[in-house]
């Protein structure tokens, strides 16, 4: 099964210090080469290598057939231990949520309700925001947060119990967009949220996200291959089948079969 990110879910290129090491895992990362980032990464002991090591984890776990519970398990472990060096790391705390996000969808809402995973993720996005207002990856996400909050418990119930809303969910993502218009994860993440949440509703603007997403510049090999799902995602929205856009949205947002 093919997946994308959020709740997440892969969200933003990482604020490096000017480290040669950091930068050389983030072009390990860059590249594809998950295994090696995830290794240099842990061994930096630095915060965003760590971040790094966290995002590399995630990428891999996305691009995998099947869902991977461990795989996330391991981005967790990466972006808990960057926290713990510097809590003021943005992108480590987008990465946690995000992990937190797709293990819900694997273990089941009720089990994921009773750890209060939504809360922990929601946490999270407010730590990154934070820390860094104008992280697109941060508003992209929590956008997608309150979209999936209010799909899964609808508006009243989404409110009570979080405080979520389509309409905090949709400002949210208006500024993610405008913070990185030409951000292919960003765009693809926020199309395949309202794909999944109200297609009919918003055509116009799944359309418009979508398109940039697939006319952008991947800068890394996980954008590229995010292209290749946002160029999918949209040719089944355009053919008007309701059954096979929420088949594909289903396997793009993490959930098994």
């Amino acid at each position: 099964m093919k997946r994308a990110v959020l709740a997440m879910l892969l969200v933003a290129t990482p604020v490096l210090a000017a480290n040669p090491v950091n930068d050389g895992v983030y072009q390990l990362y860059a590249s594809g080469r998950y295994d090696e980032a995830m290794r240099f990464g842990e061994t930096s002991n630095s915060a965003s290598g760590l971040a790094i090591a966290a995002r590399a984890a995630l990428a891999d776990a996305m691009m995998r057939a099947k869902p991977c519970l461990e795989c996330l398990k391991r981005a967790e472990d990466f972006a808990r231990g960057s926290i713990a060096a510097d809590a003021a790391q943005a992108d480590a705390h987008v990465w946690l949520a995000t992990a937190l996000g797709y293990e819900a969808r694997i273990v089941g809402l009720v089990r994921a309700r009773l750890e209060d995973d939504p809360g922990k993720a929601k946490a999270e996005l407010d730590a990154a925001l934070k820390a860094e207002p104008d992280n697109a990856y941060a508003l992209a996400a929590l956008g997608g947060w309150n979209i999936e909050i209010v799909r899964a418990g609808g508006q009243h119930l989404g409110k009570w119990l979080y405080g979520a809303s389509e309409g905090a969910g949709l400002a949210l993502f208006e500024k993610a967009a405008k913070a990185a218009p030409d951000n292919v994860a960003v765009r693809f993440q926020i199309g395949l949220a309202l794909a999944g949440f109200a297609p009919r509703r918003y055509p116009t603007r799944i359309e418009s996200h979508l398109e940039a997403a697939i006319h952008a510049a991947p800068r890394t090999a996980y954008e590229k291959f995010i292209q290749g799902h946002a160029q999918e995602l949209l040719t089944v929205f355009k053919k008007n089948n309701s059954d096979a856009l929420e088949a594909l949205v289903h396997d793009y947002q993490g959930y098994p079969d």
